[in-house]
């Protein structure tokens, strides 16, 4: 079962920092270079120069940006803008947004868990990971001994008993605050209670875990614990045996998850007829609208079909959106290709996508150099620079998706999941020793 703590967080003394909005981050996935820039530019302890230090002209073996991040971290804790909470805590997070024109609070608390490799325990994977994200959180682990930022972690809780206790803990109490660049509020309490924590404690231990987004990290934080069990110096209750999580219910209202659209450039260039031609007798094709102006349109029309296989899409050739969804045919062929996954797998339409559309029909690995959105206005745009020879919208995974597919052993293909809003780096921070 999964073992959760309390833990002695690392924060900003908001006495030396101002205002807390100013030196958290986004998560270093999101962050773009002109975003980098800005972070930078906000202010001098920006939490952005420990998780994505940028790469400066000169960087050697000893100094570098893992360096640079490490000795940032070391000289804010000895300065005192970051302190060591008294008492260990757990710490209370909401979240308020607006999506698509209604307002959301997404509630989870934050605490350290006891890392248990995937396959042994009840913590599940649900999407695949590269390797290149791992290796950049390793070096970054290793030189910081710090888990920076929290994994993000979905329970089941139908009753939704944790986040009544976590209410009433906090009830008349003033939240810690911050603004994400996207607009989101983001609030913190930290809940040292004895009695809360055990109670809280006792809620989630019998209750798998599944990671909604944080994979690498993850994975990274289990190889840092194997290389500080080599070392010799991992005892049982060593930091390195846990990492630092973000709980949050599967039944919570505020929880949104976004579909992740494909601008693919390793495409070939077809109209929307030679496309047809190629899809055969495995989908049903028709035509829904022309023009990057009408994304807006085919993906209400796929919202509305209720097929979490159906996918639009656009052909530069002719400049044509183009709805498929796949016949008994391509259900069976389905079955063929993707043989090593189950039904739910080889329903999402993001496995249609790659593994049938992608790979086997065209040919071509659709990965590498392939543009990932959210909004229909980024696709849109995308399509007017010309650059795209085509893409594709996507339905997006659901909680229920992520739950039967990873209790079967499953993930799926990368990029399948956008849990919207992301967490912030720099909130509280999980020291490794």
């Amino acid at each position: 079962m999964p073992e959760i703590q309390a833990f002695r967080g690392l924060r900003y003394d908001l006495g030396h920092v101002g205002s807390l909005a100013d030196v958290v981050c986004p998560p270093y996935d999101v962050i773009d270079p002109p975003m980098l820039d800005e972070l930078y530019r906000r202010h001098p302890y920006n939490f952005v120069r420990v998780d994505l230090n940028r790469i400066e002209p000169g960087d050697d073996e000893a100094d570098n940006r893992y360096t640079r991040a490490a000795r940032f971290l070391k000289t804010w804790r000895a300065e005192g803008v970051l302190f060591q909470e008294a008492d260990p805590a757990i710490y209370v997070y909401h979240q308020e947004f607006t999506w698509a024109g209604r307002s959301y609070t997404r509630r989870g608390f934050m605490a350290r868990m006891r890392l248990s490799p995937f396959g042994q325990g009840l913590v599940f994977p649900h999407e695949q990971t590269m390797s290149a994200p791992k290796l950049d959180r390793l070096m970054l682990t290793v030189v910081t001994k710090a888990a920076l930022s929290p994994i993000f972690g979905l329970y089941p809780d139908p009753k939704l008993e944790a986040d009544a206790l976590l209410d009433q803990a906090i009830a008349g109490r003033t939240p810690l605050e911050a603004r994400d660049p996207w607009g989101a509020v983001h609030r913190l309490w930290p809940v040292t209670d004895v009695d809360v924590v055990t109670e809280l404690t006792a809620i989630i231990g019998p209750k798998p875990v599944f990671i909604a987004d944080g994979h690498h990290r993850y994975e990274t934080a289990c190889k840092y614990r194997e290389e500080v069990y080599e070392s010799g110096f991992l005892a049982k209750d060593h930091p390195a045996n846990y990492t630092l999580m973000m709980f949050v219910a599967m039944e919570d209202p505020g929880l949104v998850v976004l579909p992740t659209h494909r601008l693919f450039r390793d495409l070939p260039s077809l109209t929307a007829e030679e496309l047809t031609r190629r899809l055969g007798d495995l989908f049903v094709a028709r035509a829904a609208g022309t023009g990057p102006d009408d994304a807006a349109t085919v993906w209400e029309d796929i919202e509305t079909s209720g097929d979490p296989s159906a996918l639009g899409l656009f052909t530069r050739e002719d400049q044509r959106w183009t709805i498929v969804q796949l016949t008994p045919a391509g259900r069976a062929k389905m079955e063929v290709v993707a043989e090593d996954h189950g039904s739910e797998w080889r329903e999402l339409g993001v496995s249609v996508l790659h593994r049938l559309l992608v790979e086997t029909i065209l040919g071509c690995s659709g990965q590498s150099s392939t543009q990932y959105v959210h909004k229909l206005e980024e696709v849109t745009e995308g399509l007017h620079t010309g650059q795209y020879p085509m893409a594709a919208l996507v339905p997006p995974a659901t909680v229920d998706h992520v739950r039967a597919i990873s209790l079967q052993g499953e993930r799926m293909p990368a990029k399948s999941t956008y849990f919207y809003p992301k967490l912030l780096s720099g909130l509280v921070i999980n020291p490794l020793e």
